[in-house]
């Protein structure tokens, strides 16, 4: 019989306990609990990771062979699971050439427009899709290479004082060391003048010197110095543009990278006008206009456009506005479709994905989807309510990892993960309605759903100075200038695309009254297995120093490397040093076994053989923080006390100093960096500058979090943060809030709270009215 519920019996996946728990199936279900609890090993690591091992078993074994598996979950039974659609927050770096229109899918139907139903310049050949495409290459515009901008040095940008001499460094783009010195030799032995200023020089000259093609060899006599003997050598000159470009396309090194960018200008391309594609495709129009400038416009006012095109485009079109229509619902008909990707906030890019979802118009299937809200302002949290409930009303499950209140109290039902985080969660504590929640004393959530006791008031700071920032126009900022208290804790907020990282991102060291800049993100910190907790903190530097110096370690002669999994020595070879091997299964997914020579220690028998209080490096790498913060308490070891100390305030205690960095969330990733930071005596003023920092985590952890800021600021330092929790907001020193790209209240949070024209204020009034 159809079973009308997912029922899961023994799922031990990551930190689950034997979990046991049934949810019903056509409902909004919440999966809730602290970070690191084992809420997302249960809805994604075990519900979504056993539907897809399903639909994998129906494919051909050869087809099988070329997609990516994943292996099956830990658990004993699950039974009643639909398929299931997986919508993760998806934390890699998107390129400059993705773009909105290529994640919905929209550029696609506008290339089939202009392909099938545009007017072509009279004689001309109908164009293949592909054509109006500036990611192909049948319709990249030859010059820019479909990117729309050139990269060009001009004299003004690679000799910023003209005053110099080319002995003096004139030419600030050149290499510093010998190679810039041996530049300078081969131009003084070519005849020209080197000791004179350089806008003495003949035009002519200067623009040979700094932009030609030619590559002269000539044979250099340098100057002999006192204490050692030069010998002539062949030399071979590179002007200052070559030099620069070819060092920004080829260096793998970002320093150099970074400096070789500095002495760039970027300007639109000269051939396409920005347009990114060939003439043949701009010729081609629709309503009257290029492909191009239909891109670039809001998608509001692109869904109009094309109402008024002829009746033989009527079908795509049709086709078109019925694909934007769910866009411009979740409130993005600010967009464009050539609007880049790494310029949107995570709220819109995570919104952009469920507008494809909608479209689909897929039933019977279960949604699992990896918070939502993340990035959200409460106002777009109501928008998205409201399309899970019409993914829900098609008839479809939907199940959400998720630490928004306002998200729980919209569920039909709730399981709440718990109690603690790591090896102190992994148990089901509430599986059912959101109501029977407040009858189980031991959630953590239960205690911020239901309590609606005030919390104590906070005094507000006094700045003691102000930072200038702008005025700033990019992307949707339009000259906008934006004053930043000094020594207070500040909230940038406003709705999903209003400006706040744009504007955030235009703080810079360089600005006065900064002092010292700290920006702390959400990337990963490392991107391989091999880079961890321990590793990032610089713990593990500390650690292997106190193996190196114990008496064995001495009377074998190991030194500080042999400890370490990264380079031959102590590791074992076998593996590598990762610990595990992977295992070919041809038309079943790979598996990764634990290596059979060390049993996943990572290191070989000898190194394994030297210990620290009965332990050996790979066991002390297995502990908990908070394990750790024991083990070490009463050892001589004052900077690894420190580093545990300062994970455990930011509430990384349950992560295990060897946990890979892949393993790690967006949310753990900032605060292992916060805690990087925080473990650093500053005695000067410091800048510490978040973008989100509360996202993916709980109620609970925000709490923790928000005390470790607080007490910067009290510290004498000074934090802005983005953020859209108005619980962080309310307990701000000062508010600015956006919208629509420009400031429409700034002031203390009860100020902001009673501004008009602030899609804010009416939550942060809420806000307020509980603390």
């Amino acid at each position: 019989m159809h079973s009308p519920y997912v029922r899961v019996r023994g799922a031990r996946e990551h930190n689950l306990q034997g979990v046991d728990v049934d949810i019903p199936r056509d409902v909004l279900a919440v999966f809730t609990g602290v970070s690191g609890s084992g809420k997302s090993s249960l809805a994604f690591g075990t519900i979504y990771a056993e539907a897809q091992r399903r639909y994998f078993e129906s494919v051909a074994p050869y087809a099988r062979r070329l997609i990516h598996q994943i292996g099956a979950p830990k658990v004993g039974e699950i039974t009643g699971l639909p398929p299931a659609v997986s919508l993760q927050q998806r934390r890699s770096t998107p390129t400059s050439r993705s773009s909105v229109g290529t994640v919905t899918n929209l550029s696609n139907s506008l290339r089939m427009l202009f392909s099938r139903a545009g007017d072509y310049p009279p004689g001309a050949g109908r164009l293949d899709s592909n054509a109006f495409s500036p990611n192909t290459a049948a319709g990249a515009c030859p010059e820019c290479h479909g990117l729309g901008r050139v990269h060009r040095t001009t004299e003004e940008s690679l000799v910023p004082d003209p005053s110099l001499s080319i002995r003096e460094g004139a030419v600030a783009a050149w290499p510093g060391a010998w190679q810039g010195k041996n530049l300078r030799d081969i131009l003084d032995t070519l005849g020209h003048d080197v000791d004179v200023p350089w806008r003495e020089l003949p035009a002519e000259q200067r623009e040979w010197i700094l932009f030609t093609d030619e590559q002269p060899v000539v044979t250099v006599h340098p100057v002999r110095d006192s204490d050692r003997i030069q010998r002539p050598y062949q030399g071979t000159y590179m002007s200052a543009r070559r030099y620069v470009m070819k060092t920004f396309a080829d260096t793998k090194s970002p320093t150099l990278r970074a400096k070789a960018e500095r002495f760039l200008t970027s300007a639109p391309c000269p051939l396409c006008g920005g347009g990114r594609l060939r003439a043949e495709s701009m010729a081609v129009t629709v309503a009257g206009r290029t492909i191009a400038d239909l891109a670039a416009l809001p998608l509001a006012e692109l869904a109009g456009t094309l109402g008024g095109t002829s009746e033989a485009a009527r079908v795509l079109t049709e086709n078109l506005t019925s694909r934007i229509a769910p866009v411009l619902e979740l409130g993005l008909g600010h967009l464009s479709l050539d609007r880049a990707t790494p310029t949107l906030s995570p709220g819109e890019l995570q919104r952009l994905r469920l507008a494809t979802q909608l479209r689909s118009g897929l039933f019977g299937v279960v949604y699992v989807l990896d918070e939502p809200s993340a990035g959200l302002h409460p106002a777009d949290t109501e928008a998205l309510l409201a399309v899970l409930d019409r993914l829900k009303a098609a008839g479809n499950s939907v199940f959400v990892v998720e630490h928004h209140l306002d998200v729980m109290r919209a569920a039909d039902w709730l399981v709440d993960v718990g109690p603690l985080a790591g090896e102190h969660g992994g148990r089901v504590l509430h599986s059912g309605p959101v109501a029977d929640l407040a009858k189980v004393k031991e959630s953590a959530t239960a205690r911020f759903l239901f309590d609606r006791s005030p919390t104590p008031a906070r005094d507000v700071r006094s700045p003691w100075g102000e930072l200038k920032v702008g005025p700033v126009t990019r992307h949707n900022l339009r000259d906008v200038t934006a004053e930043f208290p000094l020594g207070v804790f500040t909230t940038v907020t406003g709705v999903s695309g209003s400006g706040k990282s744009t504007l955030i991102g235009e703080i810079t060291g360089e600005l006065p009254g900064v002092g010292r800049l700290v920006s702390v993100d959400q990337k990963p910190i490392g991107r391989t297995p091999r880079s961890n907790l321990a590793t990032y903190t610089g713990l593990f530097d500390v650690v292997r120093k106190v193996f190196a110096a114990t008496d064995e370690a001495r009377q074998r002669r190991y030194g500080v490397g042999r400890f370490s999994f990264n380079v031959p020595g102590g590791r074992c070879e076998t593996c590598q040093g990762e610990g595990f091997v992977s295992v070919e299964l041809l038309f079943l997914p790979s598996t990764y076994a634990p290596c059979p020579d060390c049993g996943g220690a990572r290191y070989n028998p000898e190194t394994l053989q030297v210990t620290y209080r009965e332990r050996n490096i790979a066991q002390v790498l297995d502990l908990t923080v908070e394990a750790a913060a024991d083990f070490f308490a009463d050892a001589d070891t004052p900077a690894v006390s420190r580093s545990l100390t300062t994970l455990l305030d930011v509430g990384l205690g349950y992560l295990r100093l060897g946990q890979p960095a892949t393993e790690l969330s967006g949310g753990e990733a900032q605060r292992i960096k916060l805690a990087g930071e925080l473990q650093r005596t500053r005695r000067t003023h410091t800048l510490y500058v978040l973008d989100e920092p509360t996202t993916g985590l709980h109620p609970a952890d925000v709490e923790v979090l928000l005390r470790q800021l607080h007490g910067l600021v009290d510290a004498g330092h000074t934090v802005i943060v983005v953020e859209h929790d108005m619980a962080v907001v309310a307990g701000a020193d000062w508010v600015i809030d956006l919208d629509a790209g420009r400031i429409v209240a700034t002031g203390r949070p009860r100020e902001v709270a009673g501004a008009s024209g602030s899609a804010t204020a009416p939550y942060l009034r809420r806000a307020l009215a509980t603390s």
